[in-house]
């Protein structure tokens, strides 16, 4: 009944916005040939027929019905569009408001009214420019997501940090160190690109590669069309993983609780088939020339109201011995929560899990994404009291194909002795 009646709500609002950014783009246009205003006016009204139609068929249709791609673009198709107009609504109230204002006003101090000396009549001067500039930014911004899909989702960026560690063994001193996060293979459109993606980590021949998790969206049958793609990932010291929380399946409607348990145990078998150590709550040692150092690996815990199926304290126990411990967390929530204060002694954890929400702006030192205002740390390197954390953007994309401003994400850390 709560659905039901949240599926009715939403609609009604979302025909509402549709109405109220129409008499916007109706006053923007009004000045233009009334041919033109028509076929404007049929461009829109069919674009958001479509949305509408798109968005009722998501919400009445089994969650199985549309394959994992197809079902990304159709919400990708509903959300840009709304995205768009609520922030043309965004511009449009602030005209509403001030006209209200200023008919409040002129009610009560009829004198005070503006009066244009051609008709007689109060004169609202602003509200067509407002207009046109609602209109202009809401088609921008679905024109920048729009780009986002076609030239963003795949503009792989390989970023090179050096990570001083105090007591790193000589032999381990300008490692290369390979880190994949947040593939999402459900989400992918694009097989070639992503094979291209693969090949330029390989170029970097890194000594040793991690995995942060979240290898699909919801079903491990998602990445079987890419085992022959990832199963390249290779490196003289493994390729070591772990699992995100979308990896367990919480999103997705099974029909029963076996075949949710059967999705995790097949996503299993899938880090197996593409060569990968899948870590779950423990630690080993990689040795290089007689020494060693301590890799951790866990399942996804995170802050707040993310599952907590990992644990640290389990992964961590007989690990005394190790000169410095890497740990692979899916959540940097996880960092600050339990690392900082009750494990002094990891020197390195590596996450994903923000995709730095596929939105935002990188120029030079200026870093600006939505998800900052969510997770203090998401995206790069972090430092405190000589432990560090590493922020992987994401290789993959979820919800919206596409990234604006903050590219997939091919990372290769470098220990060096500090």
């Amino acid at each position: 009944m709560n659905r039901t009646f949240f599926f009715i709500f939403l609609t009604f609002i979302l025909i509402a916005i549709d109405w109220y950014v129409w008499q916007g783009l109706r006053l923007a246009i009004r000045n233009l040939a009334p041919l033109t205003q028509r076929w404007i006016g049929g461009a829109y009204w069919g674009v958001t027929l479509a949305t509408l139609i798109a968005y009722v068929g998501m919400q009445l249709l089994p969650p199985d019905y549309f394959k994992s791609t197809t079902r990304t673009f159709i919400v990708a198709f509903i959300a840009i569009p709304y995205l768009s107009k609520l922030f043309a609504v965004l511009i449009l109230l602030v005209d509403d408001v001030r006209r209200l204002f200023q008919w409040i006003t002129s009610f009560v101090f009829p004198s005070a009214a503006p009066i244009s000396p051609e008709t007689g009549e109060p004169t609202i001067p602003r509200s067509q420019f407002l207009a046109t500039t609602a209109v202009v930014a809401g088609a921008g911004l679905m024109g920048t997501f729009a780009f986002g899909i076609l030239s963003g989702a795949h503009d792989y960026r390989i970023r090179r940090v050096k990570v001083p560690l105090k007591n790193l063994p000589r032999a381990f001193h300008g490692m290369k160190i390979a880190q994949l996060s947040d593939i999402h293979s459900g989400s992918f459109f694009n097989k070639t690109a992503v094979k291209g993606g693969v090949e330029m980590l390989l170029k970097e021949k890194p000594d040793i590669a991690f995995f942060t998790g979240d290898l699909v969206n919801d079903r491990a049958v998602e990445v079987r069309d890419y085992m022959n793609i990832f199963d390249k990932v290779k490196a003289p010291l493994g390729v070591h993983s772990i699992l995100g929380n979308h990896d367990y399946g919480d999103y997705f409607q099974w029909a029963d609780v076996n075949a949710k348990t059967r999705n995790l145990a097949d996503l299993k078998k899938a880090h197996e088939g593409l060569g990968w150590n899948l870590m779950l709550d423990e630690h080993k040692a990689i040795k290089v020339d007689g020494e060693e150092i301590g890799l951790i690996g866990i399942q996804n815990w995170g802050a707040g109201n993310f599952a907590k199926y990992g644990n640290l304290e389990k992964a961590y126990q007989h690990t005394d011995d190790y000169p410095v411990k890497i740990l692979l967390s899916h959540d940097p929530s996880h960092w600050e929560a339990q690392v900082l204060p009750k494990y002094k002694d990891i020197d390195l954890a590596l996450a994903g899990h923000t995709h730095g929400m596929q939105f935002g702006v990188e120029i030079g030192k200026l870093r600006w994404s939505p998800v900052q205002y969510r997770y203090k740390q998401w995206a790069g390197l972090y430092e405190q009291n000589d432990q560090y954390l590493y922020v992987n953007r994401g290789f993959g994309y979820l919800g919206y194909p596409g990234r604006v401003g903050i590219l997939p994400e091919i990372t290769i850390l470098e220990l060096v002795k500090a």
